[in-house]
């Protein structure tokens, strides 16, 4: 499946659109490629574009005062990408975005996003949808973190996202779940030899 047509499936789950209002809304997105390893946002980064993922895997992170790494978000196929305080309010961005895997986006900027939003209803429904999507998810990792060991929220990301075991490297995942490496080896086997 294309960029285009990827894309247009990712929307009309939620917002219909004509064909020509789609190849409209298409028209704003700059197609790019990074290969594994790249920085799509480094931390000080002025940010005026999200990321749509057409192909591959990035990771959103920080590291902390004592040069530890927190990821923040894995964003496969269909998943969006940013530094979106960075981009809402015009700052600096505080997180660095880059690619596990060799990585193909789509780049929407800032100001097109705010334009298609107040030209085209669906498109404006869609991303008010999408940020509230977010917000939760957003929300029930922040208690999971705050209410369940790691053995429980290894197996909740396990059960929504059975692919990112096999897709990520180990030591991220670890960092995911706030979680040494050793320690995640141990939740694998242990949940391997449940099932």
């Amino acid at each position: 499946m294309n960029a285009s047509e990827l894309l247009k499936e990712h929307i009309t789950k939620l917002a219909s659109l004509t064909p020509a209002e789609f190849d409209y809304f298409f028209g704003h997105f700059k197609s790019l490629s990074f290969k594994k390893g790249q920085v799509v946002i480094r931390e000080g980064d002025k940010v005026d574009h999200e990321y749509f993922v057409v192909s591959g895997c990035l990771k959103t992170f920080f590291i902390n005062d004592d040069v530890k790494m927190h990821i923040l978000q894995f964003a496969m196929p269909t998943w969006w990408a940013s530094d979106y305080n960075a981009l809402y309010t015009q700052t600096k961005a505080t997180v660095n975005v880059d690619c596990i895997t060799d990585v193909e986006l789509l780049a929407l900027s800032n100001a097109d996003r705010e334009k298609l939003c107040r030209e085209i209803h669906q498109v404006e429904y869609f991303f008010r949808w999408r940020t509230n999507r977010g917000y939760v998810a957003a929300h029930k990792r922040l208690l999971s973190f705050m209410n369940n060991d790691a053995k429980t929220r290894y197996e909740e990301l396990m059960k929504l996202y059975p692919q990112l075991y096999n897709l990520v490297p180990k030591h991220l995942i670890a960092a995911y779940l706030g979680v040494s490496r050793e320690t995640l080896s141990r939740l694998y086997n242990s949940h391997k030899n449940v099932m």
